[in-house]
């Protein structure tokens, strides 16, 4: 017989030989939620007459210590197969592009794919097999009946506890106050079998480590588990209109206005040519590409050039809306409760992304060049339990680009509170003129200089008609590089706006953050030999959530270290030295 498993620590794995056993939590129950008779804590009523979320008893978690254990969706299977596609289309592409004639090497490749899928699927149906999970309620310290965890009477623990592996059975077990996010995420494969991923993310869960995924689960019962993970959470009513936003079709005019206009489509003809150079098919050497070129030389460029950059201004257009409409389909931003706010989005792949109000850290209004010019922004939260940095950007969109003010109303309703300026310009405090002088220089450098000493050296070498490029390319540049470094000047500033920190900078995307002044770890304070030739520092705010730091670009040296005291006491205090004081070392004795 098996000894029990050790008490572990929620949110992390936990190897241990033979079946599990009930894992204890000392961690007490959520302040305020009340169990029902079947020991799962309820929510409470909202003000407002809108029910909180409930526990579905279909799921068999409201027995105290005897929940089932359950097992993820049969089509899960069938989703480990998605990964033959590719290899599959490959060789249906070789074969239409020989005739029909399947070489050796395809038949080698085909019994490749056969033995891969004999491997992949035994793996799957064993992992399948002895992966289970349940919602469970812990016993009583005795072992008998329903009981309460250390918490106080009344007041049972919920843990999710997950048990996979074959040798070696690993039991993970999260309890439910401890989880911040339940996202659930289907891929068009998982919606065409009707299944879907959940991931439950845990206080401390940025790198993604500690957190749950079950894949696959059945899309019905999908929604009643998230509804039961959150239902520990506290269901006060929400203040105002629990829906912050939704889509409006209208806001479609700004889905070009993004970089991806242009550059998305060389991202795709770089994977087509990619993938043709994968199944032996070389793109230069067709026919049709070969007379294109050969025309594109022979006709007149100052025709050609504009139509081919219309063509692919056209191109990527038709692409951004339809990205647009596939991430943004049915989008709505709610608050589900007092204290979760929730995304739903997405079309072919649909996302749902819950973010607890306690973990959300601030807000950040972004606004790319071409988006800023059309009057647009999008919103973006900072938040920690989001998952690694991809993770986060995938996850952390709170709203499409859309008008601006659609985006700092929707940023307000994030925050819960007004966006700093909003309502009135913010007051935000100017960054040194040094810091002018320094954007123009680097633009010169980096962006001007460059580029005319390559034309001009060209142009001496080979024909002089590349000279007067390089003057052209020099005065064109020079105007272009001092117009950016004046609104990225421009764009600078601090400030703190009650319990936020407001920080704004960037000319390409600028972007303008509001940050709660308690988030904040540390401080980073960053210099170059440059920098502090021009009295210059770059101050990063340190923080469990979003991008792990914030940069406050080329602030005044001698000011950056009182702004920073001010802005989050508690942390510079003891290395600061005010006027009028002597700094004092503390006394030594000899032995």
């Amino acid at each position: 017989m098996s000894a029990p498993l050790e008490p572990e620590v929620p949110g992390t794995a936990h190897d241990a030989p033979g079946l599990d056993r009930t894992v204890r939590d000392t961690h007490p129950g959520t302040p305020g939620a009340r169990p029902d008779a079947s020991g799962i804590p309820a929510a409470r009523p909202a003000a407002s007459g809108t029910p909180g979320p409930h526990p579905d008893p279909s799921l068999g978690s409201t027995s105290a210590g005897a929940a089932q254990w359950r097992r993820l969706d049969p089509r899960t299977l069938l989703v480990h197969c998605g990964w033959m596609a590719a290899p599959l289309g490959s060789l249906a592409l070789t074969a239409l592009a020989t005739g029909g004639r399947i070489t050796t090497g395809a038949w080698f490749t085909l019994a490749a794919i056969a033995a891969s899928f004999a491997v992949v699927t035994t793996i799957g149906l064993i992992r399948w097999a002895r992966t289970e999970f349940r919602v469970n309620l812990p016993r009583r310290a005795d072992g008998t009946g329903e009981g309460a965890a250390v918490g106080g009477p009344g007041r049972p623990t919920l843990t999710l506890d997950v048990r996979s592996g074959l040798l070696t059975r690993r039991l993970r077990s999260v309890p439910l106050h401890r989880i911040r996010t339940v996202d659930l995420t289907a891929s068009p494969l998982h919606r065409l079998l009707g299944v879907t991923v959940l991931r439950a993310g845990t206080a401390g869960s940025g790198d993604g480590r500690s957190e749950l995924s079950l894949e696959a689960l059945a899309a019905s019962e999908a929604e009643r588990l998230r509804a039961e993970l959150l239902a520990y959470a506290d269901a006060e009513a929400v203040a105002n209109d629990p829906v912050v936003a939704r889509i409006s079709w209208r806001w479609l005019r700004y889905a070009p206005l993004t970089f991806w206009v242009v550059g998305g489509v060389f991202v795709v003809a770089g994977s087509a040519y990619r993938v043709l150079d994968g199944i032996g098919i070389e793109a230069w050497k067709l026919g049709f590409v070969q007379r294109a070129f050969t025309e594109f030389g022979a006709s007149a460029l100052w025709l050609t050039v504009p139509a081919a950059l219309l063509v692919i201004i056209a191109l990527g257009s038709a692409g951004a809306l339809a990205l647009y409409v596939e991430n943004w389909w049915n989008y709505c931003l709610e608050w589900t409760d007092a204290r979760t706010l929730r995304v739903r989005r997405g079309l072919f792949t649909t996302r749902s992304v819950t973010i607890e109000r306690a973990r959300l850290r601030g807000v950040l209004l972004r606004e790319p060049l071409l988006l800023r010019a059309g009057g647009g922004a999008l919103v973006r939260a900072v938040a920690g339990g989001l998952g690694n940095r991809e993770e986060n950007r995938k996850r952390s969109g709170l709203l499409p680009p859309a008008p601006r003010p659609e985006a700092l109303r929707v940023a307000g309703g994030a925050l819960r509170s007004p966006f700093p300026g909003s309502t009135s310009p913010a007051a935000l405090a100017p960054h040194p003129r040094v810091a002018l002088r320094r954007r123009r220089v680097r633009g010169l450098l980096w962006a001007v200089l460059p580029g005319t000493a390559v034309l001009a050296g060209l142009g001496a070498a080979f024909t002089p008609v590349l000279l007067h490029c390089a003057w052209i390319y020099a005065v064109v540049t020079t105007a272009v590089v001092l117009w950016l470094a004046r609104d990225a000047y421009r764009s600078l500033g601090h400030g703190v706006d009650g319990p936020y920190l407001v920080a704004r900078s960037g000319t390409f995307s600028r972007d303008t953050l509001a940050l709660q002044r308690e988030a904040i770890a540390a401080w980073t304070f960053s210099t170059s030999p440059f920098s502090r030739r021009a009295g210059l520092v770059t101050l990063t705010a340190a923080v469990a959530a979003g991008e792990d730091g914030y940069r406050i670009p080329d602030l005044a040296a001698a000011e950056a270290p009182g702004f920073a005291a001010a802005a989050a006491p508690g942390i510079l205090e003891e290395f600061l030295m005010h006027p009028g004081t002597t700094a004092r070392l503390p006394e030594q004795r000899l032995p």
